[in-house]
């Protein structure tokens, strides 16, 4: 016996395409829905990682920070140090320059006086010795001592520089100063203040005086630029040396 089937209607065809469209669109939202879900696992992974990121970069920055404090601070030390060496330096120096002043072993200029000393022009005179007339070693020491004792800072006789070694001592006819001789008329510059050096060449009963009573040529000039060169001779040391401590 033949079984006859039924051909669909309308409305079930209807039913069953809409059956089928509904599947597919909760086919669809499931999708989408995993999508979405998918999105922000990652959304939230990527949110960790940057947080973690951004903690590192703080890490790094607070180091960096403490790093360039640590720099600052070893710079402004050096700076410091580096000016008190300068200073210290600056300091050191103008001692040496006073000290090579001192000894004489620079060239110096200075406001001062010139003085030229030199012979009587008069003629001999009977029963008088002619030596009175002439300059000798100790008039020049006489002139050089009282210019130190009115502080003259640096002293030359004919361009030889006076230090502590200089002699000044009869050789004849000349006077020897730092080993040259030299002979009348003797130019002597001194470094100080031009009046108090000038006043105490020309007090009464002075070296000036006693110079001018023998006619002893005698001309002082106040200077506001005098030259002295420095001494050019050897300072050689063979028994004097400097005292170690606790010697």
């Amino acid at each position: 016996m033949k079984v006859k089937i039924k051909k669909p209607t309308g409305g079930q065809v209807a039913i069953a395409i809409l059956l089928l469209l509904l599947g597919i669109l909760m086919s669809m939202q499931i999708k989408s829905v995993r999508q979405s879900n998918e999105l922000k696992n990652l959304e939230k992974a990527r949110a960790i990682e940057l947080a973690e990121q951004i903690n590192q970069l703080r890490k790094e920055n607070v180091s960096l920070r403490q790093q360039i404090y640590d720099l600052e601070k070893k710079i402004k030390e050096y700076q410091d140090s580096a000016a008190s060496i300068s200073k210290t330096t600056e300091l050191l120096k103008e001692e040496l320059d006073k000290v090579k002043i001192l000894a004489g072993l620079t060239d110096v200029e200075g406001p001062g006086i010139i003085i030229t000393l030199d012979d009587s022009k008069i003629p001999a005179q009977p029963n008088v010795d002619p030596n009175s007339f002439l300059l000798h070693d100790s008039d020049i020491l006489q002139v050089i001592n009282e210019l130190r004792a009115a502080g003259a800072e640096a002293i030359a006789i004919n361009d030889q520089r006076v230090v502590s070694t200089t002699e000044i001592r009869c050789a004849g006819p000349t006077i020897s100063i730092n080993n040259t001789r030299y002979s009348a008329p003797y130019i002597i510059k001194a470094i100080g203040d031009p009046k108090i050096l000038k006043n105490s060449l020309e007090m009464r009963g002075g070296i000036i005086d006693l110079l001018k009573e023998f006619s002893i040529e005698v001309k002082i000039e106040e200077a506001s630029k005098v030259m002295i060169p420095r001494y050019n001779g050897s300072l050689k040391f063979n028994y004097a040396k400097i005292k170690s401590e606790g010697s």
